[in-house]
């Protein structure tokens, strides 16, 4: 089948792939010929494991290509999926600007090539408030007589695992209003759920709902742990044993039930916002995800009271060393990082910051010129105060301890997620505070307030 993608960021250049993989024609189109450019000449714009090499194959076998000709791309398409950003506006409510120019430009293309080649399958892949797939629908009727299918095929993808989530899904949605239209995206997606995972097919109000309620869901998930964590510290309970008997209960289950910095990133924080706004619009008061949203964000404040209460409330002229930038691990993304709420805070303070990730260092430079970049993760504790750790990434959690103590001015770890042992914080001599759990003072240290 002939396809084409709207947009390359996350979602376009991972569902064009994945669909050029599986033996269809697919051309991404987007606007920013520095993205084409880099696209063409083998390069990725984003950082996915596995998605380079899968572009790479599937661009020399002919069944992926990029341009920026919007005649070019949507002429001969058979489905166009919109995958353009939506970002969040001022008060939260997401910003469908991009959403309905490329209708615009979809109806036009439509107009030009009239309904010679058939009826195309206009599909909005983009995370959008419901409603916004009929706005897409209404926008390309008023402007062309010619036929076409709507449809809305929400996204369920992770970054870091985007491409074994597509290849793999656990449910593909489906919205539709035509019968038709539901059997065209069962053909596309027939070859990733040959093991026995659903493809949900409904309307379409109710396939936009779903994305929104499960990222919802997710998010609340993760304040909630967070809030627990919290109350833990308060108690000198230990998180790790109340996680572990909590998750005993098959009900409740262990996945997004990690405490830690709070969620970040391009989806979680948007889609809540979007939630939110979507009541306010209506009329109705989303009291739970207004409160699941602000505990995210607190979390961040919450975390740097323990640096900042452990050196006395002045951290002015300290280095801070910093392990982790991306808001996750197995990506570059640093849309709504904690860590980097926490260096603009160490920054704001008069701390000097350095920090190190294998991946999201060059992002960050564009962000914070002020932060320090390291060349590895040792070099950014070489004389620091601290070591705040803020992104799982594997290399750190085994680290050599004994070059951590030699190389810090002070033995210090701040551990937004949880990653060490507090075992091996008090064998080797640390103060260690981690989310929810007791802090490890090092032999001598009386009180964390003052330890400078």
């Amino acid at each position: 089948m002939k396809l084409t993608m709207v947009g390359t960021g996350y979602v376009g250049l991972v569902t064009g792939t994945c669909f050029a993989n599986s033996g269809n024609d697919v051309m991404c189109l987007d606007v920013d010929p520095e993205k084409i450019r880099t696209l063409k000449e083998g390069g990725v714009p984003i950082y996915e494991p596995g998605l380079k090499e899968m572009i790479g194959r599937n661009t020399a076998a002919g069944r992926l290509t990029f341009t920026t000709e919007k005649a070019t791309a949507y002429e001969d398409a058979e489905a166009i999926f919109i995958c353009v950003g939506t970002p969040s506006d001022e008060d939260g409510s997401a910003d469908l600007k991009y959403v309905v120019a490329a209708a615009e430009d979809i109806a036009d293309a439509l107009d030009r090539v009239g309904a010679k080649e058939g009826r195309k399958l206009i599909v909005v892949k983009s995370t959008v408030p419901v409603g916004t797939t009929e706005l897409v629908r209404d926008t390309i009727r008023r402007r062309t007589n010619v036929p076409f299918y709507i449809a809305n095929n929400p996204e369920f993808l992770k970054e870091g695992a985007a491409v074994s989530d597509f290849m793999k899904p656990d449910r593909v949605v489906c919205g539709v209003e035509e019968e038709k239209s539901g059997e065209i995206l069962n053909e596309l997606y027939e070859p990733f759920v040959r093991q026995g995972n659903p493809i949900i097919v409904t309307d379409i109000r109710s396939s936009e709902m779903i994305k929104y309620a499960s990222n919802a869901m997710l998010a609340c998930k993760i304040s909630f742990i967070n809030e627990i964590a919290n109350l833990c510290e308060h108690y000198g309970a230990d998180v790790r044993s109340v996680r572990e008997g909590m998750c005993a209960d098959h009900r409740i289950g262990n996945q997004f039930l990690y405490p830690g910095l709070g969620y970040g990133g391009s989806c979680f924080p948007k889609d809540t916002l979007a939630v939110i706004g979507m009541g306010r619009q209506a009329g109705f008061d989303c009291k739970l995800n207004a409160a699941v949203h602000e505990v995210n964000q607190d979390q961040r404040g919450h975390f740097w009271n323990k640096i900042f209460k452990h050196f006395g409330g002045d951290v002015s002229g300290l280095t801070l060393g910093f392990w982790g930038i991306a808001f996750k691990p197995e990506t570059d993304d640093i849309r709504e990082a904690p860590a980097v709420t926490l260096m603009e805070r160490a920054l704001a303070a008069g701390a000097k910051v350095r920090a190190f990730d294998s991946v999201a260092a060059d992002n960050l430079r564009k962000r914070l010129p002020d932060v320090e970049i390291a060349s590895g993760m040792y070099e950014t504790i070489d004389g620091a105060d601290a070591l705040i750790i803020c992104t799982e990434w594997s290399e750190f959690r085994h680290p050599d301890f004994e070059r951590i103590g030699k190389q810090l001015k002070q033995k210090v770890i701040f551990d937004g997620r949880n990653i060490l042992r507090r075992v091996t914080m008090e064998q080797h001599g640390f103060t260690y505070y981690a989310i929810g759990r007791p802090p490890v003072l090092a032999p001598g240290e009386g009180s964390p307030a003052g330890a400078r």
